[in-house]
């Protein structure tokens, strides 16, 4: 748009407009000297010295120390009288509280000059849509200070995606994990402030510290536009007595559908460089954007590129100059800025009980440490899934339709119910049960872990059913000799009748249904589960499925499509991690020896829920019985990750025709203590004429 007058100093529109093609010194003033004000000083006395701006005036009610400012450099206590000084500034810079951003921005280009704006840009998308529209009446550029948007890396990453080398991208993650103690919250009136005197200022980890994190894994999605984001969910929480979150999830989908979780907190054990995860098909990008260093792993291996930055302040007088693209315009933070909003409009960040908080250090330099959050902020990343979703024992239940207690003893839940709804496509989604416990309260199970993020707490699954992939993860084909990620995930619905929680003594009766990834019924399925009680230190889990074919289909695993001793499918357990961990039938020992073995039953005892400077792990022994129909192979990790299956198509697939069905029961013993293998076979003994 053309500029127009402003109506205060006559003519000084088309002053600043003559000053945009000229070679002196741009003409700049700073408001806001302290904090990041001062990173802008000591650049703006950089380009000083290499002859491309003269530092006209600043502004701050605090000025700065005598010997910071050029002498010709005037001191205003605020922009109004820097405003009013004549100082005809081309550029101003604003480094503020985030509170005043809007009305001084919004003064700034009333008076002439094209603006830098520290991030984030505003405090509410209003103020972010009145400051569009100034800008745009008033013809002036606006760069938002996303200091991460200059590196080089960007379009080196948009390269390496165009070129296939780490295939489709499937999605992004975000994770920062920094360190903040209390005098951060106690420099200003403002710090980890919501409001404050009734004006927005939502000074939380995801607007304000690490709000880099999340506006370049936008810009590296392609979105940048509110227009461009489909939705945005929020998951905050606070360790630190303060109104805003230091501990949070986002999660964004563009409006191509690709996913994008941020994962961030200011209470990790020991800050580390933030990094964005793109998730491709055929491997991964990680790019380190305070270093501007990207690490690439695909099939050909691993690689290291390092890159420069292109400074935003040159870069916007550059553009007012020459016409230079900005690398963080205003019109381009829409995208974030809608983040923004649904943080500000979130309900208040959840507090994080002191039971699960470890504080070091003292007095000021004291700050808050979440035990294992550097784990839930990858296990979050990977499955795109909230802390809420991931069961965390600090975090807000999450309660979508169907989740529930399904066992308990006497208050003590047992077993709770989990639909699967609203996991990402690629997990395959399906009901699962988790978190399972012994009676003394020790869990079980797992769910969403960061090495498998498909695998869910204890259920039933098959990778290969016609070709729709039930597990969850890549595929494993036989012609290509490998795992490759395909769009072949399909999901199992947990139908409403007869499901719900189990009457005391009664078994859960799930209906399910199987639908391919075409959204066609492969399967249906009655899944009744029971449980009984065996005294103070052990339970029973009851699980019988069967499976009518609604088509004629051949049910596989990786076994059976040639990944040998790969042949998980069916049954599945996926256990927590735990220490000193022993495996056992009654004749073999150790993974080698069970794995692939048939034995009437698989024994798991180790040390379970050791939290460093929380609490000791409590030893429990999970007893899997074999199923009764069928002589099915165990199939056994206990090094890399922790696992128990019956596997249903071990080596070779398993055919049904239409209207036929397949029947699996299995019990698995739940027990507090770690058992010996003679107790175990005492266990099983007692039960085994009702294993018949």
């Amino acid at each position: 748009m053309p500029p127009t007058t402003d109506a205060a100093n006559p003519g000084a529109q088309d002053e600043h407009a003559a000053s945009r093609g000229r070679t002196s010194p741009a003409r700049v003033a700073l408001v806001g000297v302290h904090g990041f004000g001062a990173i802008h000083l000591k650049n703006l006395e950089r380009l000083r010295q290499a002859g491309t701006v003269e530092l006209v005036a600043v502004a701050d009610p605090n000025p700065p120390s005598p010997g910071a400012l050029p002498a010709t450099t005037a001191v205003h206590p605020d922009l109004q009288s820097l405003l009013a000084g004549n100082h005809r500034p081309d550029v101003v810079i604003v480094a503020t509280p985030i509170q005043t951003h809007a009305p001084l921005a919004l003064a700034a280009l009333a008076s002439g000059a094209d603006l830098y704006l520290e991030k984030p840009p505003v405090a509410s998308l209003a103020d972010f849509r009145q400051l569009q529209e100034a800008a745009g009446a008033s013809g002036r550029s606006v760069q938002v200070g996303f200091q991460s948007l200059g590196s080089q890396a960007l379009p080196a990453i948009e390269k390496l995606l165009t070129d296939g080398t780490i295939g489709t991208l499937e999605g992004i993650g975000a994770t920062g994990r920094w360190v903040r103690d209390r005098a951060y919250y106690r420099r200003s009136r403002w710090a980890g402030k919501r409001s404050l005197d009734g004006i927005d200022v939502v000074d939380g980890v995801a607007t304000n510290p690490l709000a880099h994190a999340i506006a370049t894994a936008l810009r590296i999605a392609g979105a940048r536009t509110v227009e461009d984001l489909a939705s945005v969910q929020t998951d905050l929480y606070r360790a630190n007595d303060i109104e805003s979150d230091d501990t949070t999830v986002i999660r964004i989908r563009t409006a191509a559908g690709l996913p994008i979780t941020c994962a961030l907190t200011l209470c990790a054990s020991e800050s580390v460089e933030p990094y964005i995860t793109l998730q491709g098909s055929e491997g991964t990008v990680v790019f380190h954007y305070t270093e501007d260093r990207l690490q690439i792993s695909n099939a050909a291996g691993e690689q290291t590129m390092e890159f420069g930055r292109d400074d935003l302040t040159e870069n916007l007088l550059e553009h007012l100059s020459g016409g230079t693209e900005l690398a963080s315009a205003l019109d381009d933070s829409g995208a974030f800025m809608l983040v923004l909003e649904a943080v500000r409009t979130a309900e208040p960040p959840a507090p994080i009980g002191p039971a699960h908080v470890l504080w070091e250090g003292e007095g000021d330099a004291a700050r808050a440490v979440i035990p294992g959050i550097e784990y839930a902020l990858e296990r979050a990343i990977r499955a795109h899934a909230t802390f809420s979703e991931l069961g965390l024992p600090w975090a807000r239940p999450a309660n979508p339709p169907g989740t529930g207690v399904l066992f308990d003893a006497g208050g003590r839940t047992l077993a709770v119910q989990r639909t699967g709804a609203g996991l990402n496509a690629g997990l395959s989604p399906r009901p699962y049960l988790h978190p399972v416990t012994t009676l003394g309260g020790t869990v079980v199970t797992d769910h969403l872990p960061a090495d498998h993020p498909w695998h869910l707490g204890a259920g039933f699954a098959l990778q290969d059913i016609n070709g729709t992939n039930f597990w969850g993860g890549k595929t494993y084909l036989r012609d290509a000799g490998a795992y490759v990620s395909r769009q072949d995930h399909g999901r199992i619905e947990l139908l409403p009748a007869n499901a719900g929680d189990a009457l005391p003594g009664e078994p859960a009766i799930w209906q399910l249904r199987w639908l391919s990834a075409e959204d066609q019924p492969l399967l249906t399925e009655q899944r009744i589960l029971g449980r009984e009680i065996l005294g103070e230190r052990a339970w029973r889990l009851d699980l019988r499925s069967e499976l009518t074919a609604v088509v004629d289909v051949s049910l596989g695993s990786p076994g059976s499509n040639g990944a040998a001793g790969s042949g998980y499918g069916g049954f599945f357990w996926r256990l927590p991690a735990c220490s000193g961990a022993r495996v056992f039938t009654s004749d073999a020992e150790g993974e080698p020896a069970v794995h692939g073995s048939v034995a009437p039953w698989l024994a798991w005892t180790a040390s379970f829920g050791e939290v460093p400077g929380i609490r000791s792990g409590q030893g429990a022994t999970l007893v899997f019985g074999a199923p009764a129909e069928s002589d099915d192979p165990w199939f056994v990790r206990s090094s890399g990750y922790p696992g128990v299956g019956s596997a249903l198509a071990w080596d070779r697939p398993v055919t049904l025709a239409a209207g036929e069905s397949l029947r699996r029961s299995l019990r698995v013993w739940v027990c507090d203590g770690e058992l010996s293998p003679a107790a175990v076979e005492s266990l099983v003994v007692s039960g085994r004429h009702e294993l018949g």
